[in-house]
């Protein structure tokens, strides 16, 4: 039977927070659809990949979200900003990144990942209401 390594557990639940790592570490440890594809991502991405010494986990968050922003990923863009906030980013580091990209890979990009952003950071309690998207501006 499959368990999450403990270096994975311990990195998702720093990360992500507890109930994330144990819904990950569910999925990946029943034996049905789905769960072989749970422990990819735990042992490949979290364990082996995450883990690995010669980026800190700060750097591998501004690559992850900048490569998720890239590809249009909105769903797992907010996973990782969770992820950034957990290693050390903060809300105008995100912000700041997801201009930067704009750059590189256009507005309407860069405008889904502000949009993620904002509904994580609103999550989070780190910003209000009083910080709108383009969709509540009424321009999308």
């Amino acid at each position: 039977m499959y368990q999450m390594p403990k270096p994975a557990r311990d990195l998702l639940t720093s990360m992500l927070g507890e109930p994330f790592a144990q819904g990950l570490a569910a999925a990946a440890e029943k034996d049905g659809f789905g769960s072989s594809l749970a422990r990819l991502a735990v042992d490949f991405a979290f364990n082996d990949v995450w883990n690995r010494p010669g980026l800190d986990r700060r750097s591998r968050s501004i690559m992850t979200m900048g490569m998720l922003l890239a590809m249009g990923l909105p769903n797992e863009f907010k996973n990782h900003v969770r992820a950034g906030l957990g290693n050390g980013l903060t809300p105008r580091e995100i912000e700041e990144l997801i201009v930067h990209a704009s750059v590189y890979v256009g507005l309407p990009l860069a405008g889904e990942a502000m949009q993620a952003a904002t509904a994580v950071l609103r999550e989070k309690g780190l910003i209000g209401t009083e910080v709108k998207t383009a969709q509540e501006r009424g321009i999308l």
